[in-house]
């Protein structure tokens, strides 16, 4: 399934070394990021800044450039932006003396679902693209990087989709309660349960893998890993910012030290073997296609529309979000 580079000698004991090193350091950056407001303002909004700066002056020709990576780092880091002011941002109304919070906004709300499917999009297009463009091989040009494309990229670009119809309780996000233990105000989203949180690792790891061979191995393999397992451990129900966060990290870190990834002893590559493109791509498309059926047997079951409340909050795991929410509000426009 990979390739470590082991003409430069690399060995499996050093290559998960490092794998775990980039699992661990995911993890405890994350970790810092959202329990301190300080730290997710300097991790967000000012160290994006300084390293733009860097990117299109002293390190211009080695980082990449190409609208790809531009667009995958600038929104994930207005995601993390977002919903560090959703989580954060308050102030008094000057006329009639009342408090306001943007996470009491209902198109405030909007924003984290909107920007995750922005985000889903983004990979669907491009694996549609390889599809199309690389059927049988060939080189992306402006990356020099070798993709097999095929029929899995169809498959997919379709679990993708699928994964965005599959989500639910668009105004159910709500900021968790600050604790002795917990001070971070998490942005809690508590119809996004585990088995979405699954559908969407297996489906981005299969992007990774067909469109970044190159780099599947820690920004598919590590970067997903690191939120979840936040995610069902001691941040339970903000997988989303989890994700964002880690997400934007990474590829902070991917375009100032490109060649980590590229040409380091730690490279590790795709075998490029059709059989284990096919099989990703089917158990892919079966999670998602499973997701939205179980959706729409929810659905079905409980009368409730899925975009305009929460789906699935008589599951154990939603009630068990919620109630580590701050006393709920009723969002208004």
């Amino acid at each position: 399934m990979f390739t470590f580079n082991t003409a430069a000698g690399a060995t499996p004991a050093s290559v998960w070394g490092v794998w775990f090193l980039v699992l661990a350091g995911l993890f405890a950056f994350n970790e810092v990021a959202r329990r301190w407001k300080t730290a997710g303002f300097l991790s967000f909004f000012i160290l994006p800044v300084v390293l733009t700066v860097l990117w299109f002056t002293i390190l211009s020709e080695s980082t990449y450039t190409d609208w790809f990576h531009l667009a995958k780092v600038y929104s994930c880091t207005a995601g993390c932006i977002g919903f560090w002011l959703i989580r954060h941002l308050k102030g008094k109304n000057k006329v009639t003396g009342k408090e306001w919070r943007l996470a009491d906004k209902k198109w405030a709300l909007c924003f984290p679902p909107l920007i995750l499917a922005i985000n889903i999009l983004e990979a669907c297009a491009r694996d549609f693209q390889i599809g199309l463009q690389y059927a049988g091989g060939g080189v992306i040009a402006d990356e020099g990087v070798y993709v097999l494309g095929g029929i899995w990229n169809y498959m997919n670009g379709v679990a993708g989709i699928l994964n965005i119809i599959a989500i639910t309780g668009w105004f159910g996000i709500v900021i968790r309660k600050e604790t002795a233990k917990d001070k971070s105000r998490d942005m809690l989203w508590p119809d996004m349960l585990w088995f979405w949180i699954i559908a969407y690792d297996l489906w981005n790891f299969v992007y990774t893998y067909n469109c970044l061979p190159h780099h599947a191995w820690y920004c598919g393999f590590a970067l997903l890993l690191a939120p979840t397992l936040c995610a069902f451990t001691i941040g339970k129900g903000a997988w989303l910012q989890h994700r964002a966060q880690t997400l934007s990290i990474w590829c902070m870190f991917a375009q100032t030290f490109p060649t980590f990834q590229d040409d380091s002893v730690f490279a590790v590559t795709s075998t490029f073997n059709p059989t284990i493109y096919l099989i990703l791509g089917i158990i892919a498309l079966a999670a998602n296609a499973a997701l939205v059926v179980y959706m729409l047997i929810t659905v079905k079951r409980t009368g409730r529309n899925p975009y305009k409340g929460e789906l699935y909050a008589d599951h154990p795991k939603y009630q068990e979000v919620t109630a580590m929410a701050e006393k709920l509000k009723t969002a208004t426009a």
